[in-house]
């Protein structure tokens, strides 16, 4: 595995510097009103895909993607551009923290799953407290691992087959080993994802990230995924977790 670069390479990286050339930080003082009621206006939104080294561009192509929304959508993203680009990181952390600390509410309003992921990144790369970093990256855990398995699915074309009653039944009679000591989830009647909700709710109550990790969490009961297709099949009401 090709190791991450150590400090000093990343000083002397010419990529690195040019990927930052024109790059400003924005200050707002805490207050974010006229950001939250301005709507972009830029005609269809196009979704960016990766990033070029020409950092106004890619705010350019940022801006399409946001339109419609509000501004501070956009200071959001452009934030963790920053950030990712390694421009005054730790600066550029405060603000966001300081964002998300005043408006957690709104950007979950309006922040899609890709851009929670992307700012729950940020605080496991750049928040000083350990405890915010685990947990910011248990968001990017569970979402990278459905990425994961869906493109799988997509890959070898596997659709939606019929449920195959009879090992719904065999789950619920044995255990059914995969690797590791783990064992398939008795479908239907399991209760390893109402403890763990249960376990993510304390994580709510407790901090920033752990609101965001609940958020995602109940997001991805509706989506198209492994947890929403496991809560068709699910029967037993006391071991519901959505």
């Amino acid at each position: 595995m090709k190791r991450d670069k150590g400090s000093w390479e990343k000083f002397f990286s010419l990529k690195r510097h040019r990927r930052r050339l024109g790059a400003s930080l924005a200050q707002h003082s805490g207050s974010y009103d006229a950001l939250k009621t301005a709507i972009i206006d830029g005609g269809e939104a196009v979704q960016t895909r990766g990033s070029g080294d020409d950092l106004q561009s890619h705010f350019t192509a940022l801006r399409s993607e946001f339109s419609g929304q509000p501004e501070l959508i956009f200071e959001h993203a452009k934030l963790i551009v920053l950030m990712r680009r390694e421009f005054k990181a730790s600066e550029a952390f405060e603000e966001f923290r300081k964002m998300w600390e005043a408006e957690a509410d709104f950007l979950l309003e309006h922040l899609n799953l890709r851009w929670i992921v992307a700012a729950m990144d940020s605080f496991a790369d750049h928040d000083p407290l350990p405890e915010n970093r685990a947990i910011a990256l248990s968001v990017s855990l569970m979402v990278n691992t459905m990425k994961t398995y869906e493109s799988e699915r997509y890959v070898k074309d596997i659709g939606d087959p019929p449920v195959n009653q009879d090992k719904i039944s065999r789950l619920g009679q044995e255990l059914v080993p995969i690797f590791g000591g783990l064992s398939m989830l008795t479908v239907g009647t399991d209760d390893t994802l109402r403890n763990m909700r249960w376990r993510i709710d304390r994580q709510a109550k407790d901090s920033l990230t752990g609101q965001v990790l609940q958020q995602v969490f109940l997001r991805l009961q509706d989506e198209d995924t492994a947890f929403s297709r496991m809560r068709k099949l699910h029967h037993r009401d006391r071991t519901s977790w959505w």
